[in-house]
C-alpha cells in the first residue's frame, strides 16, 4: 500500500469517506438555510442577525466550513498528484493551497463567532 504524508486521509477509502461525509454535511446545511428561508415570512437584517446568533447555527456553520475545506483539501490533493508530476512544484502549490484554506478556517472562524 503506499502511503502518502500530505494525503488527509492514511488511505484512499479514508479519503472517499471523509469526501462522503462533508457532501453529506454540506448538503443538509444547504437544506437548513434553505429551509429557513423558504419558512421565514419577512427576511430582514435583524431575523438574519438572530438565526446566526443561535449557537446551534454557529456550531453547523463552522462544521460547514471544516468540511469544505476538507472537501476542497482532498479534491486539490488528488488533482496535484494527478497532474503535477514535478515534486517541487507540487509540495509548493500544496504548501500555498494549506496556508489559503488554514487562513479560510480562522477567518471562518472569527466571521461566525465575532471573536
Amino acid at each position: 500500500m503506499v502511503s502518502n504524508a500530505s494525503a488527509l486521509g492514511r488511505n484512499g477509502i479514508q479519503d472517499w469517506l471523509l469526501l462522503r461525509a462533508s457532501a453529506i454535511l454540506i448538503t443538509l446545511y444547504i437544506l437548513y438555510i434553505v429551509g429557513f428561508i423558504a419558512l421565514t415570512d419577512t427576511l430582514t437584517y435583524d431575523v438574519w442577525r438572530g438565526f446566526f446568533a443561535s449557537s446551534f447555527t454557529k456550531v453547523f456553520t463552522l462544521l460547514t466550513l471544516f468540511s469544505i475545506l476538507i472537501h476542497g483539501w482532498i479534491g486539490m490533493w488528488q488533482v496535484l498528484t494527478d497532474y503535477v508530476k514535478g515534486l517541487a512544484v507540487r509540495l509548493i502549490l500544496q504548501l500555498a493551497i494549506v496556508v489559503a484554506l488554514l487562513s479560510y478556517a480562522i477567518y471562518g472562524t472569527v466571521v461566525v463567532w465575532g471573536v
